[in-house]
């Protein structure tokens, strides 16, 4: 099936999950799950991965858009955070339905600035853009330990940059190994209500099941993984090493963890809606 846009995928009052591509297994576990479980699914490269393939985003675009056009699942493909505009510019002629432009290592006034301008960029290439909302000053932008976006600040920085949507801080941050994040729900609800553009998390794979359920009930809507994928990957790798030299034979091991991490994830955030009736219910 052709590539969807994102824009088709990322609606107010839905959850879609966006799962980092690294490697081709990456790609292949994704799209396999969101088949065998009927979710349209985000397939996101990063600026750190491309930097890991030699700073060339073709290759590891062409195959992830290769696996994803050859099967029945419906994908988008997505660029995120972004700090380098000539690798943005780049999204374009590479099949990407959207960008993450981040500016949040920079103060309130230069991210709104730059992120204005690729919005704009964005715009002129019929392209889909988020952007996140850092801390001012703050080293580790918005998903430093204890960092809360403000919602004012938050429907004030979108009317000011035209973002399709916004990554906030609401209690996760990036690279969590363990699932003991607790996600502030009262402020998703009122960033919900504040801001006009579907709302990012970041940092999810350090987000409980439940946690993540309720954030979508909240009105979070694009929830990003990766780490959880690297763990299924290289917990499998481990655990296969002793079976010989062939790479095939502890990389399909992890190929298939990560399949059955993305399907179990993929249901979580994106429940057909009877499961999301019985779970109402509840």
């Amino acid at each position: 099936m052709p590539l969807v846009r994102t824009a088709e995928l990322v609606r107010p009052g839905h959850g879609v999950a966006a799962f980092n591509v690294i490697t081709l297994e990456h790609a292949e576990a994704i799209v396999a799950a969101a088949e065998e479980t009927g979710r349209p699914v985000i397939c996101q490269i990063s600026q750190n991965a491309v930097r890991f393939h030699g700073g060339r985003l073709g290759p590891i675009a062409a195959a992830t858009r290769a696996v994803a056009e050859g099967s029945a699942a419906r994908v988008a493909l997505h660029l995120d955070h972004v700090t380098d505009e000539d690798l943005m510019h780049q999204a374009a002629d590479h099949g990407f339905g959207s960008v993450m432009y981040d500016g949040s290592e920079h103060d309130y006034d230069e991210n709104v600035a730059r992120t204005a301008a690729a919005s704009a960029w964005a715009r002129e290439h019929g392209l889909w853009l988020e952007a996140e909302l850092g801390e001012v000053g703050g080293k580790d932008g918005a998903h430093a330990p204890g960092v809360r976006t403000d919602p004012g600040e938050a429907a004030a920085f979108v009317a000011a940059t035209g973002v399709d949507a916004l990554a906030v801080a609401v209690g996760s941050s990036h690279a969590m190994t363990e699932r003991t994040a607790a996600l502030d729900l009262d402020l998703i609800a009122r960033l919900r209500d504040a801001v006009p553009v579907p709302l990012v998390l970041h940092g999810s794979s350090g987000v409980p099941d439940d946690e993540l359920r309720r954030a979508v009930g909240q009105g979070m809507t694009k929830i990003n993984i990766g780490t959880a994928l690297n763990i299924a990957f290289t917990g499998a790798v481990r655990a296969n090493l002793d079976r010989g030299v062939d790479p095939r034979r502890y990389l399909a091991p992890a190929r298939d963890a990560m399949r059955e991490q993305v399907a179990h994830l993929l249901e979580v955030i994106a429940p057909r809606p009877a499961e999301s009736i019985g779970r109402l219910a509840c």
